[in-house]
């Protein structure tokens, strides 16, 4: 499945692989974004991609979180038993690349 929007400005792109998003999911990310956006307003659009494997983990939900900010985009990955402690978990890694862009800058 693939989700485009434009939220606040920054054009969405969710990326699914054989899954079918549910709204939460799409809370979850619109709220990471409205996190993500108080470090910086500059965001210009974020990919995120979503991977199920059926794997015998249960950690078996796989997220990447690719943001485009000027400069070097900020990158994260995380996995979970679900998606939105997934989503999160890759929210805190992309926040602190943000707060140490804006450190140095």
């Amino acid at each position: 499945m693939s989700y485009t929007e434009n939220y606040k400005g920054i054009k969405v792109d969710i990326q699914a692989v054989d899954i079918t998003i549910k709204e939460s999911v799409i809370e979850v990310i619109h709220e990471s974004l409205d996190k993500l956006l108080r470090f910086t307003p500059e965001i210009n659009f974020a990919d995120i991609y979503l991977k199920h494997e059926d794997n015998h983990k249960n950690e078996n939900k796989y997220v990447r979180f690719r943001v485009a900010i000027p400069g070097p985009d900020a990158f994260a990955e995380a996995s979970a038993e679900h998606w939105e402690p997934a989503i999160r978990e890759a929210t805190q890694k992309l926040k602190r690349q943000l707060e140490k862009a804006k450190e140095s800058a």
